[in-house]
């Protein structure tokens, strides 16, 4: 039977990681991540769980311990954000490129300079293709399932990939929600027995990790790579349906909210979807026909499923929680544009680029980007591709 908890984002991710039961977990703190591996220390002190935690003297050496934990075939997790992310960079392309299925929680927090301790995606972004799985949560209940979620894909056999969840900083990780949590040993069934292709403590069947690869082979392991990541969809899919046969929660690639015949599209990752579902109900009863296009999983991006939904659409505008500098467009801006270049007839489509360092996204903000959008779709034009919600003129 589900249990119901009031609690803070980093204590569902803690519970669900002492569900998971990691053989290893290292990490380093770093607002506003730290309350997770904090409660998980006090599961390890309390014999809640069996894992082995590593406290190390920074994030780089976290993600190097977790590679080294995963190669010897254990079941392993980490959590992060912001400059911590930032740190583990030379490691996370390590990591995917050793095929490591390593389960990290990354909260999104800006990157310095100048030094903010608060909400934007431009550390989860910066990584966006270092060979990791990104999956995106609104709120502390979907924190908590993408994590469960986030182990089995991470180690099906047709993947082998690390992935990373992303909850937003403060927003969520410490704002109070109510969330419901699996049973234990539902929790155990689902994510299964760890099942290691290699070890390197097989003596039996010594393998080597890292191995120097120049013009001869590299260009065929980023190939399979990519295969691996673009097989991830079908897994990412099966994984959620069965998922939601167990906790009776949809697990969609994309959560679709009043699509069916908007004329005005709004797509937005993350905890500021529940706000925009909030306006959407507004406008609703006043005839606008608006929706709203979440993305759950970013990597492998949804470029098919979002092409269907937006096609029929008269404007869509994408939004962002961070820069993507010098190009024309933020991260998802950029990903939508070219998932609908195909089309035949293309909606008008706008970027606005929000809320970095943790400004507030208010109703007020979203009411005005669906009021761009009906005056874009009555002048047939778009006069400024890229506008900055909410800044300070």
């Amino acid at each position: 039977m589900a249990k119901k908890h009031v609690e803070v984002g980093t204590t569902a991710v803690a519970m669900a990681m002492r569900q998971i039961n990691p053989d290893v977990l290292a990490a380093y703190p770093v607002t506003p991540q730290t309350a997770i591996v904090q409660t998980f220390s006090q599961y390890v002190a309390d014999g809640k769980v069996d894992t082995e935690f590593i406290t190390v003297e920074s994030e780089h050496s976290a993600m190097s311990a977790c590679v080294g934990a995963a190669a010897a075939g254990a079941r392993v997790m980490t959590a992060t954000a912001s400059a911590g992310l930032a740190l583990m960079w030379e490691i996370l392309s390590v990591a995917s490129g050793l095929r490591m299925p390593i389960t990290m929680v990354n909260v999104n927090r800006a990157l310095s300079a100048p030094i903010n301790i608060h909400c934007d995606h431009s550390d989860s972004m910066g990584a966006r293709d270092s060979g990791w799985i990104q999956i995106y949560s609104e709120n502390s209940q979907e924190t908590y399932d993408n994590v469960i979620q986030a182990v089995r894909i991470a180690e099906s056999e047709e993947v082998r990939l690390p992935v990373m969840v992303m909850l937003d900083g403060f927003i969520i990780s410490h704002g109070i929600e109510e969330f419901e949590t699996l049973e234990d040993e539902d929790v155990k069934n689902f994510i299964g027995e760890n099942k290691p292709k290699y070890s390197l403590l097989d003596v039996k069947e010594p393998v080597t990790h890292g191995p120097l690869q120049l013009f001869d082979y590299y260009f065929e392991t980023k190939r399979q790579q990519a295969d691996a990541i673009y097989k991830s969809r079908a897994v990412i899919e099966e994984v959620g349906k069965e998922y939601e046969k167990l906790s009776g929660r949809s697990q969609p690639t994309i959560e679709k909210y009043f699509t069916d015949d908007a004329e005005l599209l709004i797509v937005v990752l993350s905890s500021t979807a529940g706000t925009v579902k909030s306006v959407v109900k507004e406008l609703r009863k006043d005839g606008i026909k608006v929706g709203l296009i979440k993305p759950r999983i970013f990597r492998p991006f949804p470029y098919f499923e979002l092409a269907e939904v937006i096609k029929n659409v008269k404007a869509v505008a994408v939004l962002d929680r961070s820069c993507s500098f010098g190009a024309q467009g933020g991260p998802l801006y950029i990903e939508i544009r070219s998932a609908l270049y195909e089309l035949v007839q293309k909606p008008l489509i706008k970027n606005y680029i929000y809320g970095l360092g943790g400004r507030d996204i208010s109703l007020k903000n979203i009411r005005s980007v669906y009021s761009d959008l009906e005056k874009i779709v009555k002048t047939g034009r778009v006069e400024k591709p890229v506008s900055y919600l909410g800044v300070r003129k």
